[in-house]
């Protein structure tokens, strides 16, 4: 499972290293430290906080380029027969994506994970950072 450290998170989530702390150090956020005492969020942790914590942005940015592309957290993956809907929150943002469940496995994309979701027209394309698919994730 995918755990991430707390300037990570913090980038995913479109805040401060700090708020992550204090977020962590106030229960807002599952927040465990590792042997060496340094802070990390687990990534089902995440996303379930990226899940209850979202909030509907208006739409008052421009598209630069058809060609975008979004990391941020898996929130859900719902898988039904031979399609599968995907659900990533990166920062601010929001992104859905329907795809083939033969897609997700190939992926092995679950709650948590890193991913990127690239827009281009009307499609989103889910992928995941080359580092995290290496490790058979």
């Amino acid at each position: 499972m995918a755990t991430f450290r707390v300037g990570q998170a913090a980038e995913l989530l479109g805040v401060s290293a700090d708020t992550v702390r204090r977020w962590g150090d106030e229960g807002l956020l599952a927040v465990t430290r590792t042997s060496a005492g340094h802070r990390e969020v687990d990534g089902k942790d995440l996303a379930r906080f990226l899940e209850e914590h979202a909030t509907t942005y208006a739409a008052d940015v421009t598209v630069k380029s058809a060609r975008n592309s979004f990391t941020g957290v898996v929130t859900k993956v719902q898988r039904e027969g031979l399609v599968a809907v995907v659900e990533i929150h990166a920062g601010q943002h929001r992104f859905v994506s329907l795809m083939t469940s033969e897609a997700i496995e190939d992926l092995a994309l679950e709650v948590g994970d890193l991913a990127v979701a690239v827009v281009k027209s009307t499609n989103v394309i889910v992928e995941k950072p080359r580092s995290d698919r290496s490790q058979g994730r």
